[in-house]
């Protein structure tokens, strides 16, 4: 069945030497993506010392998504997470911003 613009698509990748984990999110970020995004990260053993949340195809995010951001955080270490941002559009780095992540995540 072809992918629809408004569905969405999480996967993951660790880096070859197993030490980040990227996260790519394709189409909107909202709840319909919470199970999918939960499951990127909660059963990767070790757990990476850094994750980077690459946003190149997500076309929306909502304050579901922003919570599921804090979740990842608090579960890479909370004050102490390397967690980073990548990639996003005009209108998502503008609701990250508005809502002060950039305070709490490396966003470029």
């Amino acid at each position: 069945m072809p992918q629809t613009p408004t569905s969405t698509a999480v996967t993951s990748s660790r880096s070859t030497d197993g030490k980040a984990l990227t996260i790519v999110i394709s189409g909107r970020f909202d709840f319909g993506a919470h199970q999918q995004f939960r499951d990127a990260y909660e059963s990767v053993n070790p757990k990476p010392a850094k994750f980077i949340i690459d946003l190149k195809d997500t076309s929306y995010l909502d304050s579901s998504a922003l919570g599921m951001l804090l979740l990842l955080r608090d579960h890479a270490g909370g004050e102490t997470a390397d967690v980073e941002v990548i990639n996003s559009n005009s209108d998502v780095r503008k609701i990250l911003g508005i809502s002060n992540f950039d305070k709490l995540f490396k966003i470029s």
